[in-house]
């Protein structure tokens, strides 16, 4: 962490330094065609963008989140794309520029290809140190699984034999009314009466 603090911050540093090297460069006055000053004008003017909006931005995730390997690879593909332009500008600079802005801008390529260099380390040391926990995480998770009892397998019968039918069952005929009953000796049957 106190690594990447340092590193960061000589990072900032450069990042300054380059800034204002290159608003002390006189493009206008090369004596080269308008197409090489034109070129060189766009150039600087990306590398400045970069230097005061992405760069800015990438080293703040990174001081977030500083064992992030994407993060850590972003600022080295900046610093690649960095470096790449400004080493068109520093060769350019040689042909037609001060000897003074060649020295200063040169000076600040060297200590963005250092930055480049050791922020490729710490991505390799990084990986190697997120592989070596993958596997350990890998194993203990096998060991867990391991420990866990195997629970028995179900067993599940499939009976494909039809069930036996049960017999229907047969309703029982209604009762049937009782016959009347006979008077007994001296009496009189009255006939049963309707509602009305």
């Amino acid at each position: 962490m106190t690594q990447l603090n340092g590193l960061l911050s000589q990072l900032e540093t450069t990042a300054k330094t380059t800034q204002s090297n290159l608003v002390n460069l006189r493009i206008e006055h090369w004596k080269t065609d308008t197409a090489s000053k034109k070129q060189a004008l766009t150039n600087v003017d990306a590398i400045q963008r970069n230097l005061q909006g992405a760069l800015p931005e990438i080293i703040g995730q990174l001081r977030a989140t500083p064992e992030d390997v994407p993060a850590t690879f972003k600022l080295y593909r900046n610093l690649d794309a960095l470096y790449d332009v400004l080493g068109s500008v520093v060769e350019a600079t040689g042909a037609f520029g001060s000897k003074d802005d060649l020295q200063a801008l040169a000076n600040d390529l060297n200590a963005f290809e250092a930055t480049r260099k050791q922020i490729g380390e710490r991505i390799e040391s990084l990986s190697t140190a997120k592989e070596a926990e993958i596997l350990r995480l890998r194993t203990d998770l096998k060991t867990a699984q391991a420990a866990i009892p195997a629970a028995p397998p179900k067993k599940i019968v499939i009976d494909d034999a039809e069930p036996p039918k049960k017999p229907a069952v047969k309703k029982k005929p209604a009762a049937k009314p009782a016959p009347p009953k006979k008077p007994a000796a001296g009496q009189t049957q009255t006939p049963p009466t309707k509602p009305q």
